[in-house]
């Protein structure tokens, strides 16, 4: 069997630290080429995984690697351009999260992965955890009842130490699109993504000055459903927190760590599964699950989670918060 080649487009921290060492060891992938406007980053980084080719053109990549598909891990700003260029020149094509800085942005990149009949797929990695999978598969099978509430956070230090990502112009946002946007994603996917009633949102800058560094956020849905978020770099607290609590008619999940509680005939009854994967490093594990997901996708010309209709939704959101905290008022949409 042909290997599948893919390019990738920005090689910092993420691409460094997840995508690199991960697609390096996949007996049917290759990468045929890495680029970054960093060309000793890029020249190190190829030789490092023994790739042949490096590029400081974006463009020149495109034009002379050979390919079935692209990557992009470069910064926010970057992503619209790069992911229509190459749909332009016929690859699949899968993005870092977020797909953009804002929904109009990301409109365009899926009207070209329309357009090019290519997949689109944005890169969320943590529907890929084994606890959020575990949740997943009660709620979809109606274990829970009807979801009415989710309670969800991520507060931890930034996730990158890149420049880029605390300037507005780059980065489109500050924490709640960098760590907001993944549980977003986990609640509407949960909830099979219900139509959006309203949004309000309290956003902070007190250790930055151009984005937010905590973010407080609660959307309503027009089936009555209910999500609060809380995203923050610098809440002054002893650990990382990562949680997300799910609840419904008949019974509950939570994770960190995972617990199912369901009511029955009067009672409730803990239907945690006992035989859980608990690998040692689920950070590497998700993006092991989400770029094999991606690549075999590509190789069936199948259709991806996390598509572009699914970010539209998530970016419509994105950009009610930002307006919602801005102008002190809930966003109500029509």
């Amino acid at each position: 069997m042909s290997k599948t080649r893919v390019l990738i487009s920005g090689v910092g921290g993420i691409a460094q630290i997840a995508h690199l060492p991960i697609i390096s060891k996949m007996d049917d992938v290759e990468i045929t080429g890495v680029c970054d406007i960093d060309r000793s980053k890029a020249k190190s980084v190829a030789q490092k995984y023994g790739v042949k080719n490096f590029y400081h053109s974006f463009s020149e990549m495109l034009n002379s690697a050979e390919a079935d598909c692209l990557i992009i891990t470069s910064p926010t700003n970057l992503h619209k351009e790069q992911a229509i260029l190459g749909f332009e020149k016929g690859l699949d094509v899968m993005v870092e999260k977020p797909l953009s800085r804002n929904y109009d942005e990301a409109a365009a990149v899926v009207e070209a992965s329309k357009k090019s009949k290519k997949i689109l797929m944005v890169g969320m990695n943590n529907r890929f955890r084994p606890d959020i999978m575990m949740q997943e598969s009660f709620v979809s099978a109606g274990e829970l009842g009807e979801i009415f509430y989710i309670k969800t956070g991520f507060l931890r230090k930034r996730s990158t130490v890149e420049k880029w990502s605390l300037n507005k112009n780059e980065s489109g946002g500050g924490v709640f699109i960098d760590l907001g946007i993944v549980l977003l994603d986990i609640a509407l996917w949960l909830m099979r993504f219900p139509k959006i009633k309203s949004v309000s949102a309290a956003n902070y800058n007190h250790s930055v000055k151009d984005v937010e560094d905590s973010s407080f956020v609660m959307l309503k849905f027009a089936n009555n459903a209910t999500v609060t978020i809380e995203t923050s770099w610098t809440l002054h607290r002893e650990n990382d927190l990562f949680y997300c609590n799910v609840y419904g008619k008949e019974g509950s999940a939570n994770i960190n760590p995972l617990s199912i509680y369901k009511h029955m005939h009067g009672t409730l009854v803990n239907v945690t599964p006992l035989k859980m994967e608990k690998p040692a490093n689920v950070f590497k594990r998700t993006y092991e699950y989400e770029l094999n997901h991606f690549f075999n996708s590509v190789r069936n010309n199948k259709p991806a989670l996390s598509d572009g209709t699914e970010a539209l939704e998530r970016m419509k959101i994105v950009d009610a918060v930002y307006r919602s905290a801005k102008t002190g008022r809930e966003i109500v949409f029509k």
